[in-house]
């Protein structure tokens, strides 16, 4: 079982930015493939990015490349998500989550989801 606790989010304006941390309960953080996800209003939740068990291999939705940077601390039991040159269309609640077995972009691999912080990018 894993526990996640994002932080980080809030107001902006466009072309501003934000890091957003999503901090993982127990010791078995490392093993776990972590993904952003985000769902704006009236909308399904989506892939944004994600970072294998090392760090050394992210994948991100063509709409933040470029833009987005997710990381990881493995001894801090924390993924990052850096997100510059911010855009309206950016605005919604992101969502960090676990994946015990692969590096995906699909919502129905993630076995752990945490509650979701707000970002809102004015124009």
């Amino acid at each position: 079982q894993v526990h996640l606790v994002e932080s980080g989010g809030g107001l902006v304006q466009a072309g501003g930015s934000l890091r957003l941390s999503c901090t993982a309960s127990g010791r078995t953080f490392s093993t776990y493939v972590m993904g952003w996800f985000r769902q704006a209003p009236g909308k399904e939740r989506v892939f944004v990015a994600t970072i294998n068990r090392s760090g050394g291999t992210t994948h991100y939705a063509d709409s933040v490349k470029g833009r987005f940077t997710i990381s990881r601390d493995n001894a801090k039991n924390t993924v990052y998500l850096q997100m510059n040159s911010l855009k309206p269309e950016d605005t919604a609640v992101y969502y960090c989550a676990a994946d015990r077995l692969v590096v995906s972009s699909e919502r129905y691999e993630y076995d752990y989801w945490g509650q979701g912080t707000q970002v809102t990018v004015s124009s």
